[in-house]
């Protein structure tokens, strides 16, 4: 297939917006490459607060239990495993694109640094019964090799943060020059009320705290009610929601960020400032291989190591180490080696769509 495709993308909000997340910037950054995209999702509400203008190109649809009139686009993007209604296969199946050619079907997956990744990267998945018999579903997996199917990157990300005014930012939201800032996009850290209390010890830190689980979590630890408060030296802002483009400047003008779920992660990285992962816990501990592998791929020092251990409660102490100067150049050292990797290699939509392109 060449020129604008058009491209169906489903997506099930589960109980976080890190699926929706990632599924929206995917749909955006086709819509601003040419591309008409139907995102089919089944609770469009963060959106609202997540891309309140839209994106040229891109249309929002509820949750389909049959294909359109028009039947599927030229590639069917299955995200994190949903489940496409089987009348939508049976669609599938059944219609001839433009080009004379059955829809492309693409399971995009999870990210993760460990081996397979590299190994499922690409594979096909024969579909021998159901509605979609005869069809061949492909593993799109997102990673940080170039053996893997990259991560999202939009053409405008590098121009964006270069006209950035980071002390401006800092500036309008109350942010003194020597101040610390620390943005807080977690779940329900262990290690929360060893960094309120560290926080507190320096007398020159800011937490700027994002909406939901996060403020939920710190209003619990220390008995605050939502505004911006002083508790003694430590300065707490409690952050509204904001659009993607306005999360990003706040990674950007942090001096630690930390963040949580995968699309955090991904932005956090380019960002480049020091950060904090808190990984998605998984009953059966899956997460803990999970998390050491992209310690390893990020090539983290041994006090980042440390950190992520205990902030994620894989181990437990009664104190965080410090995050004094020394430490926090290490850490920001590093994501910027780890960066500097990541943008050498191609982005994730130029993959995918030279994936498309091969398989048609």
């Amino acid at each position: 297939m060449t020129g604008p495709l058009r491209w169906d993308i489903f997506c099930q909000v589960i109980d976080n917006h890190g699926d929706i997340g990632v599924c929206w910037r995917l749909a955006a950054e086709l819509g601003a490459r040419g591309h008409c995209v139907r995102l089919w999702v089944d609770d469009a509400s963060a959106l609202a607060w997540m891309a309140p203008q839209g994106a040229a190109g891109v249309q929002v649809l509820p949750w389909p239990s049959t294909a359109p009139p028009d039947g599927p686009g030229d590639v069917v993007v299955e995200a994190f495993g949903c489940e496409i209604a089987p009348q939508f296969i049976a669609a599938i199946a059944h219609h001839t694109c433009a080009n004379g050619q059955k829809p492309l079907w693409i399971n995009l997956e999870y990210l993760s640094a460990e081996g397979y990744v590299e190994r499922c990267h690409r594979l096909p998945s024969p579909l021998m019964n159901g509605p979609g018999k005869g069809l061949t579903r492909w593993f799109f997996y997102p990673g940080f090799t170039p053996q893997t199917g990259g991560l999202l990157r939009e053409r405008d990300l590098a121009a964006r943060q270069a006209a950035f005014d980071r002390q401006a930012w800092r500036a309008r939201h109350g942010i003194a020059p020597d101040e610390l800032a620390v943005s807080l996009f977690c779940y329900e850290p262990p290690a929360l009320p060893q960094l309120l209390a560290q926080l507190h010890a320096r007398g020159d830190a800011r937490l700027l705290v994002t909406p939901g689980r996060a403020q939920a979590a710190v209003l619990y630890q220390i008995g605050l009610q939502p505004a911006c408060n002083k508790r003694e030296q430590l300065f707490i802002s409690y952050l509204e929601a904001c659009p993607q483009p306005a999360f990003d400047e706040m990674l950007w003008a942090s001096d630690l960020n930390l963040v949580r779920g995968e699309d955090s992660l991904v932005r956090a990285l380019w960002a480049g400032q020091p950060l904090v992962w808190q990984i998605y816990p998984q009953h059966d501990d899956a997460h803990h291989a999970k998390l050491a592998a992209f310690m390893d791929w990020l090539q983290a020092p041994a006090s980042l190591r440390r950190w992520h251990a205990l902030w994620n409660g894989l181990e437990a102490a009664p104190a965080l180490p410090s995050l004094d100067s020394a430490t926090l150049a290490e850490w920001r050292a590093c994501v910027q080696a780890a960066r500097a990797r990541l943008l050498a290699q191609p982005d994730l939509l130029t993959l995918l769509i030279g994936f498309v392109n091969e398989k048609s």
